[in-house]
């Protein structure tokens, strides 16, 4: 990798990281402002927020993270890797249950495997 890639990969990253910080965010407020305003259930909520927080994540990485144009190949790759990430949060939260480790060591583990395996998959295949 030459300096030059190097530099645009380490701007990614970061972009990458500030769109998931402010996404994370949003799904917060969006779930907690349904169960207030709307219904008071947290699934339905958190659903809500995750469609919300998904079109958002999408929009964002593409135009900014990634300075790509949206187009309907990139939506639906984003949306496979996102699946996947969705089915390793659970993989990995259930190895660190069967591992006997308290839940929350597990839900570190997802909070550092998920952004790192959606970032290499989203700049070496949704944006390639």
């Amino acid at each position: 990798m030459t300096p030059r890639e190097r530099a645009a990969f380490i701007q990614r990253g970061v972009r990458f990281a500030v769109t998931g910080l402010f996404v994370t965010a949003l799904h917060a407020l969006v779930a907690i402002g349904f169960i207030n305003f709307i219904s008071p259930l947290p699934p339905l909520a958190n659903g809500v927020a995750f469609a919300v927080a998904t079109v958002v994540s999408y929009v964002i990485n593409t135009t900014w993270s990634f300075s790509a144009r949206l187009h309907g190949r990139t939506l639906l790759r984003f949306l496979l890797v996102s699946l996947g990430g969705f089915f390793l949060a659970m993989l990995v939260a259930w190895a660190a249950q069967m591992a006997g480790l308290h839940y929350l060591l597990g839900i570190v583990a997802v909070a550092l495997t998920i952004p790192a395996f959606t970032f290499v998959l989203h700049n070496f295949w949704t944006y390639r």
